[in-house]
């Protein structure tokens, strides 16, 4: 006998029965109170919605956030952190242009470092191979006649030399080459602009208070300071190694330090430029 009251899987016509039946004379049970009846809020009648409070999502289950802000909270622009304006695309490529001029310089100057190094090698290498042929036709009396004297000797240290001397100036070539794109590229800028305001709109400047044409003509002198300078490396390269005068030797030498077609102002413009687009604070 199965006591009055009790269900039991024999009176359940399926096991898997969408319905459960109660115990007849047992007083229904409450649901588990959660979400706002829990924290002491009204309950939502049917048809209602329950407002959810921005940010709180541990007691709403099924939220989604969308990208910086929750769903269905409009946020107000004071609520928000300042940002930086919003660059143009010709604004960002000026100032892409302008990293890159102080990247293609610094390269540049370690190369004329290195430069410098390899070609005082060469010098004292010609220095002392001229010392030496000196104190043997010395010890021979001059004895010997011009036909007599042996041929120079291939020395292969100098050589390597040389052969470094020529792999620094390729790569600063292939800089000089760089810095005359970033010029033209800036001039093409510079005419996008220029049709730009013809056509009536704003002629305000991209950034502080350059306008566009003298990035142009800041890259322009730049870039011909270092075609002058590449110009005069390619004569020392060539004949700093077959010189026998000990005073052109010298003036290579220093000519290839102290770099005399790139003016003292490349680097003030660099600076300049830079504090323009924003890479240098104030």
């Amino acid at each position: 006998m199965v006591p009055a009251g009790t269900v039991s899987l024999a009176n359940i016509p399926s096991f898997n029965a969408s319905l459960r039946a109660e115990p007849s004379g047992l007083p229904a049970r409450p649901a588990a109170s959660s979400g706002p009846e829990a924290a002491g809020a009204p309950a939502c009648k049917r048809g209602e919605t329950q407002p959810v409070p921005c940010g709180d999502t541990s007691r709403h289950a099924g939220f989604t956030r969308s990208r910086g802000a929750p769903t269905g909270c409009t946020k107000s622009p004071a609520d928000g952190t300042p940002r930086r304006p919003v660059l143009s695309v010709s604004a960002r490529k000026l100032r892409d242009n302008a990293a890159d001029w102080h990247n293609l310089m610094m390269k540049w100057e370690r190369l004329n470092d290195n430069g410098f190094t390899t070609a005082n090698k060469i010098v004292n290498m010609k220095i002392s191979e001229h010392f030496q042929d000196n104190q043997l036709e010395i010890a021979c009396g001059n004895s010997a006649t011009g036909s007599e004297k042996p041929a120079p000797k291939y020395n292969e240290e100098l050589d390597n030399h040389c052969a470094e001397l020529l792999e620094t100036l390729k790569h600063m070539t292939k800089i000089q080459l760089k810095m005359e794109k970033l010029t033209s590229t800036t001039k093409a800028i510079c005419d996008l602009k220029t049709f730009h305001d013809g056509a009536g709109n704003c002629t305000a400047p991209f950034f502080h208070t350059w306008p566009t044409l003298y990035f142009y003509e800041v890259s322009l002198k730049l870039s011909e300071m270092y075609k002058k300078e590449l110009q005069l490396k390619q004569t020392i390269v060539q004949d700093i190694a077959h010189s026998a005068d000990q005073d052109l030797m010298m003036v290579y030498l220093s000519s290839w330090l102290y770099q005399p077609y790139i003016e003292n102002s490349s680097k003030l413009l660099l600076e300049a430029m830079l504090l323009e687009t924003g890479h240098r604070q104030c």
